[in-house]
Formats: structure tokens, sequence, C-alpha cells
């Protein structure tokens, strides 16, 4: 197997944002197994798997949500300077969090994507992966993202991906297709 950044000879970052149980960390680990596969360096920074570790310290206030992104965004961006195709699944439901990463992507010449996984919340709470929604309703938990505490939808990502109406390697192919329009990818 040959390694190699891609055809732009860069990394990149693409921030998956959207709902809990949108389906962006599936997403993320359908685009990066294949993308391995052929060689090139690829990260999956999921915003679960950070919140036990570089952010277990951080609750779910606005200010806890914006320093959760920000410390995943920091790591992100300096993957992607150095030649990885990161793929972050986070909810990241602010939109100046977002932008925050954004600016610091742009601010080092980093390469930066947003894609928007935009699975309607009444979907995402059948699905309820994690069972967070069935503990809102029954009121052991407060501030569940889209449920009560906003969910500031993206106004301008590179790619909106309705997950909830095509099958997964659908929604996967058309991220591919991005990262490939983008020169990210052969």
């Amino acid at each position: 197997m040959v390694v190699h950044p891609g055809p732009c000879d860069c990394g990149v970052t693409v921030l998956l944002t959207g709902l809990p149980s949108a389906g962006k960390s599936t997403l993320a680990h359908l685009v990066a197994e294949p993308l391995r596969h052929d060689g090139y360096r690829v990260e999956v920074l999921d915003g679960d798997e950070m919140r036990k570790t570089l952010t277990a310290d951080l609750g779910y206030s606005r200010e806890d949500r914006h320093q959760n992104l920000g410390r995943i965004g920091l790591m992100a961006e300096v993957l992607a300077r150095n030649g990885v195709l990161v793929l972050v699944p986070v909810v990241a439901p602010y939109a100046d969090s977002r932008d925050a990463i954004r600016q610091r992507h742009s601010e080092s010449g980093t390469a930066f994507l947003e894609v928007h996984v935009a699975t309607p919340v009444e979907v995402c709470a059948q699905r309820d992966v994690k069972g967070l929604y069935a503990k809102q309703r029954a009121g052991e938990l407060t501030g569940l993202t889209g449920v009560d505490d906003p969910y500031e939808i993206p106004e301008k990502p590179d790619l909106v991906i309705p997950a909830h109406g095509q099958p997964a390697a659908e929604s996967a192919a058309a991220l591919r297709d991005l990262l490939v329009e983008r020169r990210f990818v052969a």
C-alpha cells in the first residue's frame, strides 16, 4: 500500500455537524475506511470519543460546548496542516463556534469543509442511538441539542447530506465526491 496525502498534497478538516443520532459518526467511518485502504492518511476525531478523553472535564453549557469544539478543532487543524484528512463528527450546535474553527484554519492556511448532516429531530429521536431522546422525554436529561437546547443550522455549508432520506452508502459517496471535487482525494 502506498501512502499519499492526496492530489492537492495537503490535508483538510471536514466538520460533520448535525443533531445527536443524525448519522455523523457512521458517515465519517464509512468514508474513512476505504480512504485508509487506498493509502490516505485519515483520522476520525469523533465527538463522543473526544468527550471521554480530550474534553472529559467539560460539561454542556454554551461555553463548555465552545471550548469542546475549540479543542477538537485545534487538534484537527494541526493534523490537517500536516497532511492528514481529518473527519470530525460532532454536534457543534453553535454557528459562532463553528466559525471560530473555520477562522483558525483560514489563519493557518489549512483547508476546512463544513458538512451538515441534516437529519430531522424526529428521525434522530427514533434512532436514539445513545438513548438521549428517551432520557429527555423521561425528564432525566435537559439541554438536549435540537430539543430543549438550540441547534443553529449552518447557513452556507460546503455540503448538505440528507442522511435520513438515502442509504448510508449514498451519503458516504456524496462526501467522497466532495473530497474528489475539491481535489483532496482522487
